[in-house]
């Protein structure tokens, strides 16, 4: 007597359907070890997709040199707080001295509290906190080019006189001017000083956590802003280097700034040098982590789950003892009982991982839509490994009960009461 695999995937689905309430507590593990990785793999990819795409409109060529490493309001760790401050004077020899640098750009960026005061920007009737202020070289818009919604950008003659003109971003100018159509030409207050917008720049594409802090920016001529905060240092240099030589333009950069700097020779440097590309590398570890807490926590579901599979099929197997018997007696080999079995196991894990890709996409695309600065997107890859795992815990713990179920005696299982 042999079964065809159709026949035995039928039985399997009709067994499963026989118990439902008792096979859905079953694989209720599997179905939230399922959906947090998925989920939490969604939501990575997204984000990541998102960082990536900021650091592309930063510019692929460009380096950035700081003080401190990660973004340009970071307070470094104490180690590096002992360094000395980076100068804007560094751009002018960067791009006089290093042959493979096309461009360099010098950027001061403000604090969101200055002198125990929270930076607001205000205009009649409106105002906003969610700002920040930079002041930026002329040269910023060649390093890190940008487009603007309306408007112009200041020129190198309005920074060099120190005027205060400001490009702001789209998301502050709609909070200071809701409904505008254009608010080029009219002015603002940040800090007792009032600025007149030239430009407001578009919509900044990607961010981190699906937001761009490009959006609530305010870039004054970087004159202006160190006469207004001669106390501030926070100096942050933008390198582009010449197309396919951001290689040799880091390690020119990296060997001028140890002269510049005085660095003793041996020791590491004294500041921090950076490309997009080592940024993602940073980010993809640091979300690598995440990714391993939650393996780690749906291991846990799967763990229970397949516990709870094995036991309810171990009772499966006694409660049918009579039906195996008399499929022995029909010429049922030890194999097609096995088989049967094994598929009743895969078949409820298996659904078990379907709900739960399922409950992902369905939590996925709810934060999305509840959040829309927060992007996510489900990979192939999860749904797939998601599926594949919860049928590799049917066959693992279902082996143990199907051989329990082939070992035994049809004589004695046509006796069992």
């Amino acid at each position: 007597m042999q079964i065809s695999a159709a026949e035995n995937v039928k039985m399997a689905l009709k067994a499963v359907w026989a118990h439902r309430f008792r096979s859905g507590l079953t694989i209720l593990g599997i179905v939230i070890g399922i959906t947090t990785v998925v989920t939490v793999s969604s939501l990575l990819t997204g984000l990541r997709k998102g960082v990536v795409t900021f650091f592309e409109e930063f510019g692929t060529d460009n380096i950035f040199l700081a003080r401190f490493s990660g973004e340009p309001n970071s307070q470094g760790t104490p180690k590096q707080r002992k360094r000395k401050p980076m100068r804007p004077e560094y751009s002018e020899l960067i791009k006089r001295l290093c042959p493979a640098v096309e461009e360099v750009s010098a950027s001061l960026f403000l604090p969101p509290v200055v002198n125990g005061q929270a930076l607001v920007a205000k205009v009649a009737g409106y105002e906003s906190n969610n700002a920040f202020l930079a002041g930026l070289s002329a040269e910023a818009f060649v390093t890190q080019p940008r487009e603007v919604k309306w408007g112009r950008v200041y020129t190198a003659e309005e920074a060099g006189r120190g005027e205060k003109v400001a490009v702001i971003g789209a998301n502050l100018s709609e909070a200071l001017f809701p409904g505008a159509t254009n608010p080029v030409g009219r002015t603002f207050q940040v800090d007792g000083a009032e600025y007149r917008i030239v430009g407001v720049f578009a919509p900044a594409r990607g961010g981190f956590f699906g937001e761009n802090g490009l959006d609530r920016q305010i870039a004054i001529p970087l004159r202006t802003a160190r006469v207004r905060y001669p106390l501030v240092d926070n100096f942050f240099i933008t390198i582009k280097a010449r197309q396919k030589m951001r290689d040799e333009a880091q390690e020119e950069v990296r060997s001028l700034m140890r002269k510049v700097r005085r660095t003793p020779p041996g020791a590491e440097d004294d500041f921090s040098l950076s490309t997009s590309d080592e940024i993602i590398r940073r980010f993809d570890s640091l979300t690598g982590m995440i990714v391993l807490v939650s393996i780690a926590i749906s291991g846990l579901g799967l763990l229970v789950g397949g516990i709870g599979v094995m036991n309810i099929m171990l009772v499966s197997v006694t409660e049918r003892t009579r039906e195996i018997g008399v499929r022995k007696a029909l010429g049922a080999r030890k194999f097609d009982i096995v088989a049967q079995f094994l598929m009743e196991a895969v078949t409820l894990t298996g659904l078990g991982g379907l709900i739960g890709i399922v409950f992902s996409v369905a939590v996925t695309l709810l934060v999305g839509g509840l959040v829309p600065s927060l992007p996510s997107e489900v990979p192939t890859w999860a749904v797939a490994v998601g599926f594949g795992v919860s049928v590799a815990v049917g066959l693992f713990f279902g082996v143990w009960p199907a051989f329990q179920a082939a070992q035994l005696d049809p004589v004695e299982a046509l006796r069992y009461e």
